[in-house]
């Protein structure tokens, strides 16, 4: 999405993370780490529902054992669904399943096993401290990487457990011997004697227990957010990454990243400076249509640009049909003029080959043309309100002028003496006459190839 548009970015369950700019590496991000936590959630639910079911084994190794693992096989059918009807947006399948989830949970821990061969007072499961098993949910949850879902989990727990020990209370089959054997057991300790009465739902142990579970869950939520904060931001330096990869090379992006100067900061420096262009692309533009022209810029437009970042330049911007090239921008190095010159030599030999595939496909060639000079520049940001980092001077002007001076001397390269000197004042290519060249003082030394 473009940059400036803002919009509520939508979590797991269908609620807005915050209201924050929406770009397309924050939802990519956003919707990798659902997927990868859906993945762990499922994985550690299956380890955890598994374990349960080997440690209930232990705990009552009976034949009625059998009706808690057809409910554990339940939830973890209830996993894989969610799993795969995940995603960030809005779900109403995933809400859903949360709720079912939260509801066989509470069936399995407070209806009684109807496989077994005696009854028993039915508040007696919390005899067994139960409820514990749903931090098991609660923990998945926190790997989905959403903090509404969390909050959730711990409304619905709350909202359910009571629900179920308000219908024990009311529905729930009572054993009144055992009440009064309890009482009779200590009868100087009426207080243990009504811990220890199976026929009580303990009402001050049920709210103990869903409130401690509720600010658990609240603390895992606020933890979560600052989390999807955390991925945001991230998100946030991958696109500034990524656009610094659009004007620089991959090795000039690495140094950037790690400095905390502006790129505006007005300096001046060395550098070399390339430009390219196509020579009659007007006329090879009349009688085409639209998308061919495109087309063509398109694929010029990256076997140059391709070649820039190779060799550690900085694509300054496009011209039209043609493009202005830098190295030593926004940081110099002692082989600026080498490099320029080595791309020079490698876009050369990219729009032979080119135009060799060109020609095989029955199209015209491409008529590329180079200007190079090495010498002082100035960079900083110009302009008011949509500022640009910007290459200026002569040094800038003269390179421009080099490169349309291959027209007059119907070459493909113009190179001033001053790069070649400053590359180490050999070159492959052939010593030029002197060029007059506009705003230039001094003929201007060259060299060329043809």
């Amino acid at each position: 999405m473009d940059q400036g548009k803002t919009a509520n970015l939508v979590d797991a369950r269908g609620s807005d993370v915050q209201s924050r700019p929406i770009h397309r590496h924050a939802q990519e991000a956003l919707e990798r780490n659902k997927r990868e936590g859906m993945e762990l959630a499922v994985k550690a639910r299956l380890v955890a529902l598994g374990a349960t079911a080997v440690l209930l084994v232990f705990l009552n190794p009976n034949w009625d054992v059998i009706w808690y693992h057809g409910l554990l096989f339940c939830l973890a059918l209830i996993g894989l669904a969610q799993r795969y009807v995940g995603q960030v947006g809005q779900s109403g399948a995933e809400l859903v399943l949360l709720f079912l989830d939260l509801l066989v949970m509470t069936l399995a821990l407070l209806v009684p096993n109807p496989l077994l061969d005696r009854e028993v007072p039915t508040a007696l499961i919390y005899q067994f401290d139960v409820f514990q098993y749903f931090y098991i949910i609660l923990a998945a949850g926190v790997l989905t990487y959403s903090w509404r879902t969390i909050i959730a989990i711990g409304n619905w727990s709350l909202a359910l457990w009571l629900l179920g020990a308000t219908c024990i209370w009311w529905f729930g089959w009572h054993d009144p011997q055992a009440s009064e054997g309890a009482a009779m057991m200590f009868p100087q300790y009426p207080d243990l004697a009504v811990q220890l009465d199976p026929n009580l739902v303990h009402w001050d142990l049920r709210i103990q227990e869903v409130v401690v579970f509720f600010i658990v869950a609240c603390i895992l939520a606020v933890t979560v957010r600052r989390y999807q904060n955390l991925v945001l931001d991230s998100a946030e330096m991958a696109r500034e990454r990524a656009n610094l990869s659009r004007y620089f090379s991959p090795t000039v992006v690495d140094e950037l990243s790690q400095k905390d100067e502006p790129l505006g900061k007005v300096r001046t420096h060395d550098a070399a400076i390339l430009f390219v262009d196509i020579v009659g692309f007007t006329t090879y533009a009349d009688g085409r249509s639209p998308q061919e022209v495109i087309d063509t810029l398109r694929i010029f437009h990256r076997e140059m640009e391709s070649e820039v970042f190779a060799h550690g330049g900085t694509l300054d911007k496009y011209l039209g049909d043609g493009l202005m090239a830098s190295f030593g921008t926004p940081l110099p190095k002692p082989d600026d003029a080498e490099r320029a010159l080595a791309c020079v030599r490698a876009m050369v030999r990219r729009m032979q080959a080119l135009n060799a595939d060109r020609q095989k496909a029955g199209l015209p060639g491409i008529d590329a043309r180079f200007g190079l000079h090495y010498g002082q520049v100035v960079l900083g940001d110009i302009g008011a309100n949509r500022l640009e980092f910007a290459v200026l001077g002569d040094t800038v002007n003269l390179a421009s002028r080099l490169e349309g001076l291959t027209r007059t001397l119907n070459v493909q390269v113009v190179a001033s003496d001053a790069i070649v000197t400053a590359a180490g004042g050999e070159a492959d290519w052939q010593r030029g006459p002197d060029q007059s060249v506009r705003g230039v003082a001094q003929p201007v030394p060259i060299w060329v190839q043809p």
